[in-house]
């Protein structure tokens, strides 16, 4: 959703320009593609000597309440945090961006034959060990379903991103199946090591609407944790699995309780009776206290969402790209991130983390200057009138900017974004929702003037972003996708299209750095910070590691144990 801080993302060094072919060949490590290097807050202890069966139970506190328990339907991130512990995925990517074997016993590559050369050919080899929660035994007929799922239009799917390119899938053998992709689009690997957990054919292929059944509210997967209990309002139980196929579940139960309060959270924390602070972490203000407490470990890492003021660029005088770079010049940045973030975030100019080989260094630094956007505005036609408020042609500088009411830290921001622009003859009103009503039609259907946000552009690790960019995205024009900015360039869809067809990662670095300066140059979003989050620890608790490749960092609670 919209507004809720997402992290996608994953990390590797390249030390040289692989070809087409080795591409594939890395699929299984460095062709997700990302690095946490250099990231101190972000090194943790790796589990060394975890119990050799299940022993106690790990708190997990959440400031919202899991409420989506199939895996491929419309979810928020909080919903993934059951997700992970309850299903499993083909493969998935680990903290330093490696394509980890999951339910595949191997990653496909053009070097093991699970890859053809053009990329249209797919053969997944599955390890034929695993279970469902129910004892029924795992097959191919299992992902054959659920990728048909996914593209049954009866079906409320999260995304049919990639898996829409999917045709002729063939259960070769219990252990192994095959598919072709109707066009070739690198983005596919990362998509399937992403979200696409797999469902039970056994369990759903019997229920009349695949939109509701009893599956929904007591979810049967492969993974580490088996569905107990949920007491709405309050927790969520999980057991351990004891049959699952990898590694863990080193403890016995994960209990995930809503604290909505972040202070009472924290202060749960602090006393000791939650052992884990998840998806919102702890709050800015508190982050320097909490280094301090004992018993406690704080980790600060980065995310990949990007704090930004989302323009409608649509909507009157931010059609004008004159008025936005005024705008963006007029954003004194570091002092709001200093003055409301305690100086944590990194400022960015791209929508692609700052940690993914596809992260295109150099672009225009954005530099604090009032007189230059005063100056902008002035060469641009727009005179200062009554009030000191500039307009042209009848149109005023005004507009509306919203976002989630009740979120302090945006509400603080956009007070000292009223100050700035107001300098320079711009009149912003604030215009704040509910969670539930602007993140609906109102943002789908680009009916705002400008949105302050935090967004995660990446498709998985991957930045292909035609859903966020692309022309034919936009909702507001019967578009398929998240182009709510009504972002419209035929050189933004040319090097989409292109970046989505190519397998040469040199390439492709090539491909989405030119578009990532085209972005910034058209200014079709004014990015503020690349997102950060503070979590908590208990002491002993072994095994945490953030993943700025998933959306919540409880991804692999299945390693985690108690020293």
């Amino acid at each position: 959703m919209a507004g809720d801080t997402g992290k996608f993302g994953v990390g590797a060094v390249y030390l040289g320009i692989p070809n087409r072919r080795q591409f594939f060949q890395l699929g299984a490590g460095a062709a997700a593609g990302w690095t946490l290097a250099g990231n101190a807050f972000a090194q943790t202890e790796r589990p060394t000597n975890p119990p050799d069966k299940p022993r106690g139970q790990v708190i997990a506190a959440l400031s919202q309440e899991p409420t989506v328990f199939h895996p491929l339907m419309p979810g928020i991130e909080v919903d993934q945090g059951i997700w992970w512990q309850v299903f499993s995925l083909l493969w998935y990517i680990d903290p330093e961006g490696n394509f980890v074997p999951d339910l595949a016993r191997e990653v496909p590559t053009i070097e093991n034959g699970g890859l053809s050369a053009d990329g249209l050919t797919w053969k997944i080899k599955l390890r034929s060990d695993v279970k469902w929660h129910d004892g029924t035994p795992f097959t191919a007929d299992d992902v054959k379903f659920s990728l048909e799922l996914i593209n049954n239009s009866d079906f409320r799917a999260r995304s049919r991103v990639g898996h829409s390119l999917v045709k002729d899938i063939k259960v070769v053998a219990a252990d192994e199946i095959h598919w072709r992709m109707e066009a070739p689009y690198s983005p596919y690997m990362s998509i399937l090591g992403s979200l696409t957990f797999i469902v039970p054919k056994h369990i759903l292929e019997k229920v009349p609407d695949p939109n509701a059944s009893p599956f929904h509210n007591a979810p049967v997967g492969t993974g580490p944790f088996r569905w107990g209990e949920r007491v709405p309002g309050d927790h969520i139980l999980l057991n351990a699995h004891t049959g699952y196929h990898g590694k863990g579940p080193y403890v016995e139960r994960v209990v995930f309780k809503y604290i909505p309060d972040l202070t009472v959270l924290y202060t749960q924390f602090r006393t000791g009776q939650v052992d884990y602070t998840g998806l919102q972490g702890i709050l800015p203000n508190f982050v320097q206290e909490a280094k301090t407490l004992k018993g406690r470990k704080i980790f600060v890492s980065a995310t990949s969402s990007v704090e930004h003021i989302a323009p409608n660029l649509e909507f009157g005088p931010f059609a004008d790209r004159a008025v936005r770079e005024a705008l963006y010049l007029a954003i004194n940045k570091q002092a709001i991130i200093d003055a409301l973030y305690y100086g944590l975030p990194t400022q960015t100019e791209s929508f692609v983390p700052q940690q993914a080989w596809s992260f295109q260094k150099g672009l225009p630094q954005h530099k604090y200057d009032p007189a230059k956007a005063n100056a902008l505005l002035d060469a641009a036609g727009w005179v200062r009138g009554s009030g000191g408020i500039r307009e042209k042609g009848g149109v005023k500088l005004e507009f509306t900017n919203s976002t989630t009411s009740g979120n302090a830290v945006r509400e603080q921001t956009q007070q000292l974004l009223i100050q700035d622009w107001r300098a320079i003859g711009a009149a912003m009103r604030v215009n704040n929702m509910p969670a539930a009503v602007i993140w609906g039609d109102f943002w789908q259907q680009s009916k705002f003037n400008s949105v302050l946000v935090s967004v995660n552009f990446m498709l998985g690790s991957d930045p292909d972003v035609t859903p966020r960019f692309g022309s034919g995205a936009i909702p507001a024009k019967g578009g398929r996708g998240y182009n709510t900015y009504q972002y419209k360039s035929p050189d933004a869809d040319r090097l989409l299209a292109e970046g989505a067809k190519q397998f040469d990662l040199g390439q492709r670095k090539t491909t989405y750095g030119d578009l990532q300066k085209l972005i910034r140059s058209d200014l079709a979003i004014l990015p503020m910070f690349q997102g950060f989050i503070a979590e908590g620890v208990k002491e002993g608790l072994q095994g945490f590691r953030p993943n700025i490749n998933t959306s919540i960092n409880c991804w692999n609670v299945r390693e985690w144990y108690w020293a």
